[in-house]
């Protein structure tokens, strides 16, 4: 019986120490939580998201984020492809004319980021880049994971996650939407910095 309890306390103990080491995924949450990551809140009309980045695994992405959302990049755009169980994507400016759907998914800065893939898994809550083909693609457009999407871990950039309001990604998610997985409402975005 001893045995037992001293392996149960043992176990603890590593738990206990695995979210005290850098880089984890408990400790993000943490430094979100006690305000030393940045952060910034997506606020839509179904609701507000509120994101903190991990700049400690993918400085220039959240550098960028945040310079174009500093700058009102962002604002006016809207989530352009939703699909249920998977994820949410927004972050393109061609997204701020209502008159050329054909164009959504196509926008973005001229400078592209070279790919800082890392160790955090796309579990659900994940902010990551969406990209091209070619891994230094990425610029301006982004999603959110509504599911874990093991799939894409290594081969999309993490750099943030939804701490508060994951409930309005789920709503935005399950939109009614159209065959390109454009939702037939627009849900426009505006970012703020913190």
């Amino acid at each position: 019986m001893s045995g037992r309890i001293l392996r149960f306390c043992f176990g603890i103990c590593l738990l206990a120490m695995a979210a005290c080491l850098p880089g984890t995924t408990m400790l993000h949450a943490a430094e979100g939580a006690a305000g030393k990551a940045p952060k910034a809140v997506i606020k839509t009309q179904l609701g507000d998201m509120e994101i903190v980045f991990f700049p400690d695994k993918a400085p220039n992405h959240v550098q960028n984020f945040i310079k174009l959302a500093k700058s009102g990049y962002y604002n006016g755009t809207i989530f352009h492809r939703v699909i249920p169980g998977f994820m949410i994507q927004g972050g393109d400016p061609n997204t701020k004319d209502p008159k050329k759907p054909e164009t959504y998914g196509m926008g973005g800065p001229s400078e592209k980021l070279k790919a800082e893939f890392n160790d955090t898994p796309h579990r659900r809550g994940i902010v990551s880049m969406a990209r091209t083909n070619d891994p230094n693609s990425a610029g301006s457009q982004f999603f959110i994971v509504v599911k874990d999407s093991n799939f894409l871990d290594g081969q999309y950039t993490v750099f943030g996650e939804v701490v508060k309001g994951m409930e309005v990604a789920d709503k935005i998610v399950n939109l009614p939407r159209n065959a390109r997985d454009l939702p037939t409402e627009r849900v426009e975005i505006t970012v703020a910095v913190e």
